[in-house]
């Protein structure tokens, strides 16, 4: 059994592997990240990634899980910055989002296109999902008024994700883009 100095080391080296395999995908698409370049950028043998990770899809569900943490921490942040007041967290939170996602594209597939056992606001899931459910239903509660906060933070995220990948697919009109994303974060989740 390793002791806690190659354990960490252990660790250090499978974090290392998940960086690199980010930023990969970030610069070249996931379709350009393979065992053998990943293997060199990361400065690792072949077997020392097989030994952290089983095969890619294996390395893409941790890059996802990573990214979730940084998302959920990205909207956390937003939110407490939109302390004290209650109607500013959902646009803060909705715009820390949509950066987010049109930042990190290929890491945003990751997370919500291409690993659909990281579902958000279900049972049983990993911690980073959860994670990031809770920071946009914290977000969204104080305009629920008498509606499910589950069901309008699952709104929400819908409305997110959906303008993120229709305006990435570019099938929407580029000059309403601005508009559409106020629409989402000031108008259209308020109680008429």
């Amino acid at each position: 059994m390793p002791g806690p100095t190659e354990k960490a080391t252990e660790e250090e080296r499978r974090d290392r592997i998940v960086a690199f395999a980010r930023e990969l995908a970030e610069a070249e698409g996931w379709p350009e990240v393979s065992t053998r370049r990943l293997a060199e950028r990361a400065a690792v043998d072949l077997g020392d990634l097989y030994r952290h990770f089983a095969d890619l899809e294996a390395l893409l569900a941790a890059v996802a899980a990573c990214a979730l943490v940084d998302l959920a921490a990205d909207l956390a942040e937003a939110h407490a910055e939109a302390a004290g007041s209650a109607e500013g967290a959902w646009p803060a939170v909705a715009s820390a989002y949509l950066d987010f996602a049109y930042t990190n594209p290929e890491v945003y597939d990751a997370m919500l296109a291409m690993t659909p056992d990281l579902a958000l606001g279900v049972d049983g899931v990993p911690a980073a999902p959860r994670a990031v459910f809770a920071e946009l239903r914290a977000a969204l509660a104080p305009l629920a008024e008498g509606r499910d906060p589950d069901a309008l933070a699952e709104v929400g995220w819908s409305l997110l994700h959906g303008v993120v990948m229709l305006t990435r697919g570019g099938r929407l009109r580029p000059e309403g883009q601005e508009e559409r994303e106020a629409m989402i974060a000031e108008r259209l989740l308020r109680w008429p």
